[in-house]
């Protein structure tokens, strides 16, 4: 089997499935309980939300433990729009964003904010001078990726942040969900006020996730119910999950440390051979791209159809991301980098981890050489 589907997905660490059971078995208390088994509990979360505020360069009381990067986008925008009301009702975010970011600020829309979608360039990147052309007195969040999702254009973060201080009613919120472990980001370089991270991401178990949230800046909570997580987050913690998406974190930028250059490399090889290709074209843009997402588009054949083309060779790609492929809609992140419907139609990703390997570049761009070939003959048949 070859797996280039990560940005969807990706499969759990050995060791972190290991750390999931042995707490789930042996540490089962609620680390909200006064007992023993309880203060176990309790002390297992402390030292993983120490271990993730050190791996992300923050502070242990800046880590709040969600379910995920739905629920950490969702917390971030809400609980900033509703907290901060009484300072404005205007929000900025880009047409590309991950559905969770979008929809939520099409909520909030229904109850009487406003928003702008910037639009982006030919290579999936906000403008700074558009951002700034945005910013209002009344703006109080600019929400905007690190990495794309679907063709891992890489934002202009440092440099929004920069532009925001200038601005501090407004607060600045990153989806760094398909960034970490592969393209750094620091929460204070880049004046980030909240930032979102997906355990399931960096081969961690799903129903895992973070946000952290700047020293002195409130949120109006989602959940209502207990005292958890600062009051921002009622709920009993996930314990298990919360220690393995920690050791994920570390392991994942241990190998970030070691085999950074391969992954590039594998994606150099993706990339110069797909481009040869007949009926190809690359998306993915050739600056500011992140080393393990690649977009491309086959010339008059389905995307879903080649996708089950390769499944049949056991060779695992996606169309959009994970949370639109099954609408069968053109690629929104296409579009809005002026892509036609036609190629944003016929779309595929490659998304990588550090566990893949050249070998398995070749076999694939092989199979994906001979399965263009196979379902253009078809087409050109039935066209006849």
């Amino acid at each position: 089997m070859i797996y280039f589907d990560n940005s969807a997905t990706t499969k759990p660490y050995k060791e972190v499935l290991e750390s999931f059971l042995k707490v789930s078995s042996d540490f089962f208390g609620n680390p909200s309980s006064l007992h023993g088994l309880g203060g176990q509990a309790e002390k297992l979360l402390a030292q993983a939300r120490k271990q993730i505020s050190t791996l992300m360069n923050t502070k242990p009381g800046e880590v709040i433990f969600t379910s995920g990067g739905t629920e950490s986008n969702n917390l971030a925008i809400k609980g900033i729009a509703l907290m901060y009301r009484g300072r404005g009702h205007h929000l900025i975010t880009t047409e590309i964003e991950h559905p969770s970011v979008l929809a939520s600020m099409r909520q909030l829309e229904g109850l009487g904010f406003e928003v702008t979608y910037l639009p982006v360039d030919s290579n999936g990147r906000v403008r700074l001078s558009e951002v700034k052309e945005s910013l209002r007195e009344e703006t109080i969040l600019v929400s905007i990726m690190h990495v794309n999702n679907e063709v891992g254009s890489i934002q202009p973060i440092e440099e929004i942040g920069e532009l925001l201080c200038c601005y501090p009613k407004t607060l600045f919120h990153v989806d760094h969900v398909q960034g970490v472990g592969k393209v750094p980001l620091d929460l204070d370089t880049c004046k980030i006020d909240l930032m979102s991270i997906s355990g399931h991401k960096f081969h961690g178990v799903k129903g895992t996730g973070a946000l952290l949230i700047r020293e002195g800046v409130s949120l109006s909570p989602l959940f209502s119910g207990g005292d958890q997580e600062r009051r921002q987050r009622s709920g009993t913690e996930n314990v298990p999950g919360i220690v393995a998406m920690a050791k994920a974190l570390r392991l994942e930028m241990e190998n970030r440390d070691r085999h950074f250059q391969k992954l590039i490399n594998i994606q150099k090889v993706l990339r110069s051979s797909l481009s040869e290709i007949e009926g190809i074209t690359v998306h993915t843009p050739d600056t500011f791209f992140a080393p393990h997402i690649l977009n491309f588009s086959i010339a008059g054949i389905r995307a879903e159809v080649f996708v089950h083309a390769l499944e049949e060779r056991e060779i695992y790609v996606s169309t959009t991301s994970a949370c639109s492929s099954k609408r069968r809609m053109p690629s929104k992140t296409l579009l809005a980098m002026g892509i036609s419907p036609e190629n944003a139609e016929s779309s595929i990703r490659i998304s990588l981890s550090y566990d893949n390997t050249e070998d398995e570049a070749q076999k694939a761009l092989a199979a994906i050489e001979e399965t263009v070939r196979k379902l253009g003959r078809k087409k050109s048949k039935h066209e006849l």
